[in-house]
């Protein structure tokens, strides 16, 4: 007997509201010198998407660690970056992520990034088992500002994250063979009462 799954007509509503407001978007795509779409903007009357693959370590408000190399797509041409814009009326998202490699030591990096990101608050230190994606952004109409947590323990990834859930820098460095694999990831919430 086949499962029955209940539909949530709220997500029946968005999903109509979306196509018939599907004719008024307007889409560019950037390709990039080999084919390969480097930007994204899409522009509807509820809000606008931007992604650009080109990010700009600047743009973390971090250093990027002396020495250390872009990581690369499997393909070689694509460098393992983001930085994305979602903004609908008065609430938006920008999370700006890049993956480099060093062969330095895990703890180096740790040490140099430790550094740097305490001239933006109180650092969290957390230890989980895998790289990136443990940032939570916070966009809730009336929520404040949120302390950043780890989200779980244990592991060789260790990861470093300074400010709230609405405005944050996140380093994560994972161990490799040789040297280390890390991210460098600024993520940045607007709304009424976000910071």
């Amino acid at each position: 007997m086949p499962a029955h799954h209940p539909t949530n007509p709220k997500l029946g509503c968005i999903a109509i509201v979306a196509l018939l407001l599907l004719p008024a978007c307007n889409i560019k795509v950037k390709k990039g010198e080999n084919g390969e779409d480097k930007k994204v903007d899409i522009h509807t009357p509820i809000g606008d998407l931007k992604v650009d693959k080109d990010a700009d370590a600047r743009d973390t408000g971090l250093p990027v660690y002396p020495g250390a190399r872009l990581r690369r797509e499997n393909n070689d041409h694509d460098n393992k970056s983001a930085n994305v814009n979602l903004s609908f009326g008065d609430y938006g998202l920008k999370v700006v992520a890049l993956e480099y490699e060093s062969d330095d030591a895990p703890e180096k990096l740790v040490a140099f990034y430790q550094a740097q990101l305490k001239k933006y608050g109180d650092v969290v230190e957390c230890h989980v088992s895998g790289h990136g994606g443990h940032a939570r952004a916070n966009i809730k109409h009336g929520s404040g500002s949120h302390a950043l947590t780890c989200e779980e323990s244990g592991g060789s990834t260790i990861e470093l994250k300074v400010g709230t859930e609405e405005n944050q820098r996140v380093v994560s460095v994972e161990p490799q063979d040789k040297g280390c694999h890390f991210a460098l990831v600024r993520v940045q919430t607007h709304g009424e009462d976000t910071i």
